[in-house]
């Protein structure tokens, strides 16, 4: 049976920055107004090991790939990586991730709709904050870049996370929320999204 692609769903997490910046309700009020629906919400200062768990869904092959990256960042400002291995520079961006997540409140929220994940990536904008697009929320409210978070030896902060595959956000979403604290509920707006027909619009 194929999957409903009107229900797919994203984990959302406004990170300590977010919180700390008054941002929650400009970041809730973006996701809502292309019509995608909240169905599970909840503030806390996650532990250690949850933030870890959190970052650790994609597993060996997560860090593997995550110090790559920063190894070819290296690379590209011709300098050479301080890491002996992409596994090693993956484990200190996790270490980094992971006291960046558990410093202070966070809103944990799942949202559901057509192309979730998608959309929500598009909003948001890119992970580096200063070379996201203008309109994303990244672009518009806040201002860091990887060489700056390099400066402080630190995660950069750019305010949110959003999950980048279905898969990936149904590991994610175990780690934050118990089934029963997703809701399944009406949102009116739905039947102007979704349905074939807008009868019952003309009185």
């Amino acid at each position: 049976m194929a999957m409903d692609i009107k229900i797919e769903q994203s984990l959302v997490i406004i990170k300590p920055d977010g919180v700390q910046r008054s941002l929650i309700g400009e970041i809730i009020k973006r996701y809502e107004r292309v019509g995608l629906k909240m169905v599970a919400l909840k503030m806390v200062i996650p532990s250690e090991e949850q933030s870890k768990a959190h970052y650790m869904v994609g597993g060996e092959e997560w860090l593997v790939a995550v110090g790559e990256k920063a190894a070819a960042a290296y690379a590209k400002k011709g300098e050479k990586s301080p890491y002996a291995t992409p596994r090693e520079n993956g484990l200190a961006i996790l270490a980094a991730n992971t006291k960046y997540l558990a410093s202070g409140p966070v809103i944990a929220m799942v949202w559901q709709g057509h192309q979730a994940i998608g959309l929500i990536r598009k909003i948001t904008g890119s992970t580096e904050p200063l070379s996201s697009d203008v309109g994303t929320i990244r672009g518009d409210f806040t201002l860091d870049s990887y060489q700056l978070a390099d400066t402080g030896d630190r995660s950069i902060r750019n305010l949110i996370h959003a999950s980048g595959e279905v898969e990936e956000a149904k590991k994610e979403i175990a780690i934050w929320f118990s089934p029963e604290e997703i809701l399944s509920y009406r949102l009116i707006a739905e039947q102007i999204l979704y349905d074939v027909n807008l009868d019952g619009i003309l009185e």
